[in-house]
């Protein structure tokens, strides 16, 4: 049984990952400062008497290093960031608070109570919009906004304690993560949730761009069983793994799939491209599978077809 500490535990793959965490177990402290989180995501945890839910905010360092200290935490998954590309290039300092400087505070009170293991959600926007695929963890960095650029400046923030302190970290470079408690009118959402909430509604949706832009789309339920394994497997190394499919599947086709869900859908609606948006995406799984034993196993149309059987409930 492992002690983790999950920050951003009420978020989409926070909670995800609490509840993985607690059908596999294990003792799990979330933490949250509900800007984005929702408290409804932990209905099912709060009923686990191994699941303790405190509102903090990671950024406040005294208030998370105090945290760190009572609950002295095995592992700490840390999920809490500012999600949204847009929102950081509108808002900076925002973003390098939230997605940098809070990164700095969950190192530092790791190494100062003796915590000996962060997993870090990274994403896959530290590639900027490459021209290999399938991307793997060696290729260029060249991130395309200030988003992309934290999530980078973290990852070697994170290594250098990995070397210099001798924690185990994990980055984990999620591609486009997609699933249920995904909120589609949340501007940090992603283009399957709201696809299918124009499904819903029998509204067109808007595709930015020509839509022949590719994506490769993997389960939360995926995504926060790679939090698990990384967790609480031992003998895995430190260093930056894709968390994705090696699967490549345009906006149109996407669109094409979500489609087929409903007769007499709506013809999208094309807008210009937005600032920061890649081209292409598509990451080798490869470095997961082989140092901690990740593979995804959710199909695209497994998952759709479970967002939208939630979605008539």
């Amino acid at each position: 049984m492992v002690k983790t500490l999950v920050t951003g535990a009420a978020g989409f793959i926070g909670s995800h990952t609490v509840d993985q965490l607690l059908s596999a177990g294990h003792t799990v402290f979330g933490v949250d400062n509900f800007r984005t989180g929702r408290r409804e995501n932990l209905t099912k945890a709060l009923r686990h008497k191994t699941f303790v839910l405190q509102e903090c905010d990671v950024a406040e360092e005294s208030e998370f290093v105090e945290v760190v200290g009572q609950i002295r935490p095995n592992v700490i998954i840390h999920l809490a960031a500012l999600v949204s590309v847009p929102q950081s290039i509108a808002n900076p300092a925002l973003n390098d608070r939230l997605n940098f400087q809070a990164t700095r505070i969950v190192a530092d009170a790791a190494r100062k109570h003796l915590v000996t293991r962060i997993v870090f959600a990274s994403s896959a926007a530290v590639y900027g919009d490459p021209t290999v695929y399938p991307i793997a963890e060696d290729a260029p960095t060249k991130p395309l906004s200030p988003y992309g650029s934290a999530k980078l400046a973290s990852e070697g923030l994170l290594l250098d304690y990995a070397n210099k302190y001798g924690l185990n970290i994990h980055c984990h470079r999620y591609f486009n993560v997609y699933g249920p408690r995904q909120d589609p009118r949340s501007p940090y959402s992603g283009v399957i949730s709201v696809f299918l909430d124009c499904l819903k509604r029998k509204t067109a949706p808007t595709i930015y761009g020509d839509g022949k832009q590719t994506r490769d789309f993997v389960s939360v339920h995926d995504v926060a069983h790679a939090n698990v394994i990384a967790a609480t497997r031992e003998g895995s190394r430190s260093g930056v793994f894709n968390i994705c499919t090696g699967r490549r599947t345009s906006i149109n086709d996407l669109w094409s799939l979500i489609s087929q869900l409903q007769p007499k859908t709506s013809e999208p609606t094309y807008a210009p491209s937005r600032p920061g948006d890649i081209r292409h995406s598509c990451g080798s799984p490869e470095a997961a599978r082989l140092n901690f034993g990740f593979s995804a196993a959710t199909n695209l149309a497994t998952g759709l077809a479970e967002l939208r059987e939630a979605a008539c409930r």
